[in-house]
């Protein structure tokens, strides 16, 4: 416990030209707050620094992050400054964005500070840059939703998984990666509860008025993805199926539609677009589904069937299975914020 050392956790955040500034200050703002900021709202006399929080860059000239957010780095790699902790927070890359070639220095780094002790910590899609160092290989990881194709292309050895809010990559906690985009409040208050205590990391929640996202990533995800490819009858088939996704036999329709065997259309399907004909269904009808409870007051036995499912035991089976959430939960969780 970080009340018991005489001094502060020292960490360490990245910040590049790719980095998005809201995660980058408020990572820094959190975790330089712990310890003294509730503490001064109750006038207690027990204030103290837990963590002491610098900006790295890869040099100390100050330049501009995402959206023209200005940072002033405190230091540079190749000052190796040393640190508990080295945190990577959301970058502003596309979804097919690898940064294979870029930043091998920072790359290079990271993976020197990890094997001399330190530990690494990304949120969203700052675990893409740890993919790169080659540390996620084989092992458990998560990132926001949107970049599991990236993954499953560009990293394929890395075990990745969009449902977790934090996810260790190896049983003694020393690379941890968080999901979405604001996942780096998970991050801030697990890293707070776990080097000062989960008092002090309740007492940061509810000053900054946050939450751990125990819900996971799914209910936020999108289902049906576009994946680039070339096959043109995958292509046909995905079109037809985004059309007529509710009809019952639309397996079989979509085969008679494809010219190919069910087996050889199913196996070009996965191919090319990664993901099960079965699934790539589900996932449509899901979407739909989604909608409904989102936009209207249907009963969930009406939504069923109007997503393709007569049996409406089973859809609450797969529903819940997709979106971590029963049809209800789901409801209930979006349903207020787009009738606000």
């Amino acid at each position: 416990m970080v009340s018991s050392l005489n001094k502060p956790i020292s960490v360490l955040i990245v910040a590049l030209p790719e980095t998005a500034g809201s995660a980058l200050y408020g990572m820094l703002d959190v975790l330089c707050s712990a310890g003294n900021i509730f503490q001064t709202l109750v006038r207690s006399n027990d204030e103290q620094k837990l963590f002491q929080v610098n900006i790295v860059a890869n040099n100390e000239h100050p330049f501009t992050c995402g959206n023209g957010i200005p940072v002033t780095p405190d230091c540079s790699i190749f000052d190796d400054p040393m640190a508990d902790i080295i945190i990577v927070p959301e970058l502003w890359l596309g979804p097919d964005e690898a940064l294979t070639g870029r930043h091998r220095p920072m790359i290079e780094w990271l993976r020197r500070k990890y094997e001399a002790g330190a530990t690494l910590c990304s949120a969203c899609s700052g675990a893409v840059m740890l993919a790169e160092t080659g540390l996620l290989d084989g092992c458990q990881a998560t990132s926001h939703w949107g970049y599991q194709d990236l993954f499953r292309n560009c990293y394929p050895k890395v075990k990745f998984d969009p449902a977790p809010s934090l996810t260790y990559a190896d049983p003694n906690g020393h690379i941890m990666t968080a999901g979405g985009t604001t996942s780096w409040h998970d991050l801030a208050l697990h890293l707070i509860a776990r080097y000062a205590s989960p008092g002090e990391a309740m007492r940061i929640a509810k000053v900054y008025l946050l939450k751990w996202h125990s819900e996971s990533e799914l209910p936020f995800a999108n289902l049906v993805r576009c994946v680039p490819h070339g096959d043109s009858v995958v292509k046909k088939c995905e079109k037809w199926l985004q059309r007529h996704f509710t009809e019952i036999d639309a397996i079989s329709q979509v085969t008679e539609l494809a010219g190919v065997p069910e087996r050889t259309l199913k196996r070009r399907f996965k191919s090319a677009t990664g993901s099960s004909l079965v699934s790539y269904l589900q996932n449509l009808r899901v979407e739909e589904a989604k909608h409904l409870l989102e936009t209207t007051d249907t009963p969930v036995d009406e939504i069923s069937n109007a997503a393709g499912y007569s049996d409406a035991s089973f859809f609450r089976r797969l529903f819940k299975r997709l979106t971590g959430l029963t049809p209800s939960h789901y409801r209930k969780m979006f349903q207020p914020i787009l009738a606000a």
